[in-house]
């Protein structure tokens, strides 16, 4: 299981469908309130005491105070968790902002009729489909392309905590197995439908991946059975063990209590399987990773047997099945990947050699495939024959817009490509692989008129010399003055990349003039692997000196200064936010950090997730590693009498992939050793977790709590 990100558009909700236009902004009808008076008289948080407490590593002692915070069931613990949400909604509902920029963030959110994850299986496309405010998306089935839509599954019944997180139609697309999760929790559970019918079969697989390994199936020949991800069932009474996944095989109609290891058995604790299906088929490949961050070994599926063809010396990173054949992205002695054929008998052979660009995902379509790519915010889509044999790069736009999924079969010159861009909200286009013609057959409508959004870049130069691309987003007469109210935002790890996405309800900060950032840093892939592992390990303080440099390239081209400069980060990028403020507190006004890890010493070793982060992080039980660990680990930097930013912590309590303590730990230690007058809030969601399969009103209440909060304390001018 990676750590999520938070997706390109800050995580805050997408446009909406009213006919709203942007107003005019001149450069001078809004400039930024003072923000040197904000804060002066903030009332104080709940005192938190530290405890005698203390770690050993290594021959070193760290202290850790406030240790005690990390039991959740402790009711001193639960007491504090309530006095400090009190405290934070208190201080948000204080600031003058929020009103107006929940309505228009509101308004924003209210798009048309959304859909993601198209997947065409026997002539039948399936894809989640929401109509905001809907809860949670609705899974479809269509006839692919002119049949009606059907609705499979609702899952919105209740209160919306349950989400639908991963579905696989059978080769024929007679059936559809589906895997639901609740209250942020991401454990997911199995159950399969007949499409035809829509009738629910009495299958109900529980335990099938989520959070700590991600879930994963491939159907059988016959569609009577499948194999899936499966964690070892619980004992009676006790919670499930997020560790040793393997697979097991279902037959359709058996109880669960039938199913039976078919491969993994010993293969890992970290254990993460990537399922590769032929759609239209069944056959089926294995990307198996010992945790996250590294390359995967490569298994196919012989009947009930899985057999390896390719070692982790490989180094692939993602495949897909082409005429019979395993394609897949290596990046041995290839920065930016090439692509090979695994045959039957674990023979790799040179299909496509490297090239311009950096291999993000492989796709079939007719007697050849299609191939993703990206070098730095730059994305874009490239078809080969069969004898890999360069057609065409595909007619989207060359700036500017991310590559989603693609839905398409060997056999087939039809493909369906999703994407999306800073300004342009969800389209599906279909391309056709013989006349090279792009075709739009499904776009969002937003609520306002995106296209006066100036898109810019800049350069920043790390400590290293590595220069960092910085994409600017603002509104026209916008322009650098040294002090307009600006959000950078990035990720930097775990091999993903900061693509271009559909900004949406962030619309609201760049009307009333403020300015949106994205930094393309070290630790993810855009630039292929070197840039990846440039970013790990031993080498983890190159993502910080990155973001650091796109912060001062900011200031230095005169966008913004340090009283008005916010930063926004989550998960990895909630780590990176901790290592800013410790590492530069004065370079910041605001910073947002969610779900994010801050003790890195003890995530490794007390929390389920953190052994599946070594091959990313390194482990601390290698000396060399400790010390690099420690040198950036933001609790254990946090120093008295400080002059500390604003700080806005979030975190759900059911999150399966952050603990929710390092937000306690790090919010008390902030908190208690702050020397500003600046708010240090910890928000914890209490029927939350990473915010993967949030319902919309929570997604759309984070942005605009977000926003209010930077606009509070960036100064940004919010009158109508």
């Amino acid at each position: 299981m990676r750590l999520a990100p938070l997706v390109a558009t800050l995580m805050l909700a997408a446009g909406s469908a009213a006919a709203a236009q942007l107003p005019p902004v001149s450069p001078s009808s809004k400039p930024p309130r003072e923000v040197a008076l904000i804060g002066e008289s903030q009332p104080l948080p709940p005192p938190t005491p530290q405890q005698d407490a203390s770690g050993t590593f290594h021959g070193v002692s760290v202290a850790d105070p406030y240790r005690w915070l990390e039991n959740p069931d402790d009711p001193v613990v639960r007491q504090w968790i309530a006095a400090q949400n009190a405290h934070t909604e208190a201080a948000l509902a204080a600031m003058p902002q929020g009103k107006a920029l929940t309505a228009r963030v509101q308004q924003l959110a209210i798009t048309s009729t959304t859909r993601s994850g198209p997947m065409l299986a026997g002539g039948t496309l399936f894809y989640l489909q929401q109509t905001p405010p809907q809860p949670q998306p609705v899974l479809i089935a269509q006839a692919w392309p002119d049949g009606a839509a059907k609705v499979l599954v609702d899952p919105n019944a209740g209160h919306g905590g349950t989400a639908i997180t991963a579905y696989w139609p059978s080769p024929r697309g007679r059936y559809l197995a589906y895997g639901t999760a609740e209250g942020g929790s991401e454990l997911t559970t199995i159950r399969v439908l007949e499409v035809g019918t829509g009738k629910t079969l009495p299958d109900t697989l529980p335990w099938a991946g989520g959070g700590t390994t991600p879930q994963g199936l491939a159907w059988d020949a016959d569609e009577r059975g499948f194999s899936y991800v499966r964690f070892a069932p619980p004992a009676a009474g006790q919670e499930v063990e997020q560790f040793h996944a393997t697979l097991v095989h279902h037959v359709l109609g058996q109880a669960a209590g039938a199913d039976s290891v078919v491969f993994g058995k010993g293969y890992a604790k970290t254990a993460e399987y990537v399922l590769v299906n032929a759609p239209a088929t069944a056959q089926a490949a294995v990307l198996a990773y010992d945790g996250d961050g590294g390359p995967a070994e490569v298994f196919l599926r012989h009947g009930d047997k899985f057999t390896r063809v390719l070692g982790r010396d490989a180094n692939v990173r993602t495949a897909a099945w082409v005429n019979g054949r395993l394609y897949a992205a290596s990046f041995r002695d290839a920065p930016r990947g090439r692509v090979v054929a695994v045959g039957d008998d674990g023979n790799a052979v040179p299909v496509l050699a490297e090239r311009e660009g950096a291999i993000q995902q492989i796709a079939p379509l007719g007697d050849g495939f299609l191939v993703v790519r990206s070098w730095g915010p730059d994305w874009w889509v490239e078809q080969y024959g069969a004898d890999a044999s360069f057609v065409r790069r595909l007619p989207l736009p060359p700036h500017g817009v991310g590559i989603g999924e693609i839905a398409s079969e060997s056999g087939r010159d039809k493909a369906l490509i999703s994407y999306s861009g800073w300004t342009t909200p969800a389209r599906w286009a279909e391309y056709d692989g013989r006349s090279g013609s792009l075709k739009t057959v499904f776009e969002v409508k937003p609520a306002a008129d995106y296209s006066r959004v100036v898109v810019q870049r800049i350069v920043g130069t790390s400590k290293d010399g590595t220069k960092i691309p910085v994409t600017v987003l603002s509104l026209p007469g916008i322009t650098p003055n040294g002090v307009r109210p600006t959000i950078l935002y990035s990720y930097g790890g775990f091999d993903i990349p900061i693509k271009p996405g559909f900004i949406g309800s962030n619309l609201a900060w760049l009307e009333h003039g403020g300015v949106l950032a994205y930094a393309n840093i070290r630790g993810g892939n855009e630039n292929g692997q070197q840039w990846h592992a440039q970013g790990q390990k031993l080498h983890k303080q190159n993502v910080f000196d990155d973001f650091h440099a796109a912060a001062l390239a900011l200031i230095d081209t005169r966008w913004t200064d340090r009283a008005h400069l916010g930063i926004l980060g989550g998960s990895n990028g909630g780590l990176l936010m901790g290592t800013q403020i410790v590492q530069h507190p004065g370079d910041y006004r605001a910073v947002v950090a969610r779900v994010g890890i801050y003790d890195m010493l003890r995530h490794e070793t007390d929390f389920a997730n953190g052994p599946y982060n070594i091959p990313e992080y390194g482990s601390i039980a290698d000396p060399t590693q400790f010390r690099a660990t420690l040198a950036y680990s933001p609790l254990q930097h946090v120093r008295p009498n400080t002059a500390y930013p604003a700080v806005l912590l979030t975190t759900g309590e059911n999150d399966p992939r952050v603990a929710p303590w390092q937000s306690r730990k790090f919010a008390a230690a902030l908190q208690n050793a702050t020397a500003s007058t600046r708010p240090i809030l910890l928000l914890t969601r209490m029927n939350a977790g990473h915010g993967i399969g949030a319902p919309f009103s929570q997604r759309v209440g984070d942005t605009a709590i977000g926003l209010t909060f930077f606009a509070h304390e960036l100064g940004l001018d919010v009158t109508p």
